[in-house]
């Protein structure tokens, strides 16, 4: 571009002057347009660098399950016609999701491209997650330009699972437990006795846990004999239940409690008696003293002469002295 190209020509001479408060002339007209001129012409000649700029008109997106999801990404260029446009998905790595003008993996047949803008056909719950839209500008001074857009798929609740036992003593600690673990955002619970809501107090026997499901007893009586079932909620979509169980409280039989108390007594005996023997055994109570042996053999001699029956005995000899 020529300085002429960028300057603008003056076609009259501005009889203006600057003066002082006592009227003396300070500067005239002429004098300022030499002094500004050459300002002038540098601020009017001096290339603008513009650099490829990438924008989005939403960038945190909701939507609910089995919908189209928009994910938006403007952009533009100083001087690139044809700039390269890509969309990766961020998690564990980095995956492509639209490449090389064309959707890689998953995204293929089920999704589709208006300019940079990007838009998702029937979402799901893997599809949840943070998008970056790069375009590329080999031209431009300044040649790549991103954005990032986050993806959140609601899920209505679904029907939780509900552990209610059939049966349980008088006095015993009980847990009724509810879980929907595909529900977005995550479900709060609410318990029901014979169709009647729980709400937990301080003069209840129970509490309610609403994030976790869980509706703890400390010790239950006749009177918690009922059917028991469990709600899951979110603000995606209408609350599901699980199908109301039975749980029947019951007495200890007679036989049981007298198994259980002969048991026990057995028990403390034994712990008794070990504690006994360990007490004897450090006191030295239980020690058996060594039996010394005697070092004396016993000879029991030569055996007596055989008896001799006297009728049948003959004189054979006789012996003089």
């Amino acid at each position: 571009m020529s300085v002429r190209s960028c300057c603008r020509k003056f076609g009259g001479k501005l009889n203006l002057t600057l003066q002082q408060q006592d009227g003396s002339k300070l500067l005239d007209m002429d004098t300022m347009t030499m002094l500004l001129l050459p300002l002038l012409i540098t601020l009017l000649c001096t290339p603008v660098c513009l650099s490829v700029t990438v924008s989005s008109s939403k960038t945190h997106v909701e939507v609910h399950e089995h919908t189209d999801a928009l994910l938006s990404c403007e952009f533009r260029t100083e001087t690139e016609q044809n700039p390269r446009i890509e969309w990766k998905k961020k998690g564990k790595s980095v995956s492509y999701v639209y490449f090389d003008k064309r959707f890689i993996g998953p995204y293929a047949g089920r999704a589709s491209i208006d300019g940079a803008t990007l838009m998702l056909h029937s979402v799901t719950q893997k599809d949840s997650g943070e998008y970056r839209c790069e375009v590329t500008a080999l031209n431009d001074h300044v040649k790549l330009g991103e954005m990032s857009v986050t993806l959140n798929v609601l899920v209505p609740p679904h029907v939780p699972s509900c552990e209610v036992p059939s049966s349980v003593f008088v006095g015993s600690g009980l847990d009724l437990l509810c879980k929907d673990k595909l529900s977005v955002p995550p479900a709060t619970y609410r318990w029901y006795k014979d169709n009647k809501a729980l709400t937990a107090t301080a003069d209840t026997v129970y509490g309610i846990d609403t994030h976790t499901g869980t509706l703890k007893f400390k010790s239950v009586t006749k009177t918690d004999t009922g059917m028991y079932r469990c709600e899951s909620s979110n603000n995606a979509g209408a609350p599901k239940s699980c199908v109301a169980q039975q749980l029947n409280v019951i007495e200890y039989p007679l036989n049981t409690t007298v198994l259980i108390a002969g048991a026990a007594a057995f028990l403390t005996l034994t712990v008794f008696c070990c504690i006994c023997v360990c007490v004897c055994r450090r006191r030295g109570c239980c020690r058996k003293e060594k039996r010394t042996k005697s070092n004396k053999s016993y000879n029991p001699g030569p055996p007596p002469p055989p008896s001799r029956n006297l009728k049948h005995y003959k004189q054979t000899q006789s012996f003089m002295i």
